[in-house]
This record gives C-alpha cells, sequence and structure tokens, in this order.
C-alpha cells in the first residue's frame, strides 16, 4: 500500500484569473485614491496604507501555506513510520 502524495497546482486559467484580478483590485484603488478630493498628505497617506494591506495579506497568505505545507510533511513522515511498522509485523510470530 503505497500512497504517493499528489501535488495540487492550480491550472494556468485560474493563475492569470487571481493576477488580473489583483491587478484590476490594485489598480481601481489606486485611480479611486488618485481621484479623491482631498489635500495630497492624506491621498499619499491611503496610499501607503493601501500598500501595507498588499504586503500584510501576502505575507499571511505565505504563513497560512507554508504552516498547512510542515503540517503535511509531519503527517507524511508518521504515515512512513506506521507503514514500516505494520510491514515489519509478522501476526503469526511466536513471542
Amino acid at each position: 500500500m503505497s500512497d504517493t502524495p499528489v501535488k495540487q497546482q492550480s491550472t494556468a486559467a485560474f493563475h492569470g484569473q487571481a493576477v488580473a484580478s489583483f491587478a484590476i483590485a490594485l489598480a481601481a484603488t489606486a485611480i479611486g485614491i488618485f481621484q479623491l478630493e482631498a489635500d495630497p498628505w492624506v491621498r499619499a497617506f491611503l496610499g501607503i496604507a493601501v500598500l501595507y494591506l498588499v504586503t500584510s495579506a501576502f505575507t499571511l497568505a505565505k504563513v497560512v501555506r507554508d504552516r498547512q505545507e510542515a503540517g503535511q510533511l509531519v503527517s507524511r513522515v508518521d504515515q512512513a513510520r506506521l507503514d514500516k511498522l505494520l510491514a515489519q509485523h509478522d501476526p503469526f510470530e511466536k513471542l
């Protein structure tokens, strides 16, 4: 019983949609801040806040992904140990 782990990958269409969605959202926000009738320092503050939000979202996504991958690695190691023990066990062996 050899279960090889399957690496899940997103399709090219999904990747393209994600990139396009991010670019549109960022451009719309930038245009909205630029068109805002406010002092330049207010627009600059909002621009910095948006950039901070974007970078923190990327960081959060990476941390969540890394934790998930670490959990999968631990479970794979545990499964390999269990498989080894089961393969070595002889139920008919006399003690």
